[in-house]
């Protein structure tokens, strides 16, 4: 089903959904242990786990001024999102994946998130195109995300040469507060689509490392 479609069932859903903020690229960075520790605890489902990435807007080879560092923390059946402000930085080829670990490193964080992060290395670029739903009682938003690209990243100097292009698939998510839970069920039953457990990252790995 192509986005423009998907679009129009959007924005004729019953709970009125409008278009808010501006279209706009997606870049994140991805960070995991060698031995992909993190993807196989969410593989295995495991319910305590952080996922972290830093993720800007716009172009993405190029100075990076207001670089975020998000964690995604998972603790039970619930999960949250921390964004803390980075240094700024310039993504071009040639860089290493030690330059992309100093940014941080020299970052005022706090020293329990270094830790954390510190045998962890970037690992993937995922860049998407991005537009932004919201339903009339604001309670529930929708993304639509297309042109998906995953860039590989090496320990060593990057001509991100190795990358595969998603130019087919569309993915729609659905975001809400916890409290909200009991009526998601009825903004999901007047779309379309089939639901799935849907990893952005997962997907990478298995495109660039499989």
């Amino acid at each position: 089903m192509d986005r423009v479609r998907i679009e129009q069932m959007v924005l004729h859903h019953p709970a009125l959904f409008s278009e808010i903020y501006q279209e706009r690229y997606v870049n994140n960075i991805y960070f995991d242990y060698p031995g992909f520790n993190n993807l196989l605890e969410n593989m295995a489902g495991n319910t305590n786990r952080i996922k972290a990435r830093i993720r800007w807007y716009g172009e993405l080879f190029t100075s990076v001024n207001k670089p975020v560092l998000e964690l995604k923390l998972k603790r039970g059946l619930v999960g949250y999102k921390q964004s803390f402000p980075l240094l700024k930085f310039k993504l071009s080829e040639g860089i290493h994946a030690s330059e992309i670990k100093d940014v941080i490193r020299n970052s005022e964080l706090d020293p329990k998130i270094k830790t954390t992060l510190r045998d962890q290395l970037p690992v993937m670029i995922n860049r998407y195109r991005r537009k932004y739903f919201e339903s009339h009682d604001r309670r529930f938003r929708i993304t639509i995300d297309e042109e998906q690209c995953f860039y590989k990243l090496h320990t060593f100097q990057n001509s991100f040469l190795q990358f595969y292009k998603d130019q087919n698939n569309v993915i729609i998510e659905l975001k809400y507060d916890e409290q909200y839970e009991p009526d998601a069920a009825q903004i999901v039953n007047k779309l379309p689509f089939r639901i799935s457990k849907s990893s952005k990252y997962a997907r990478g790995v298995e495109l660039l490392y499989g």
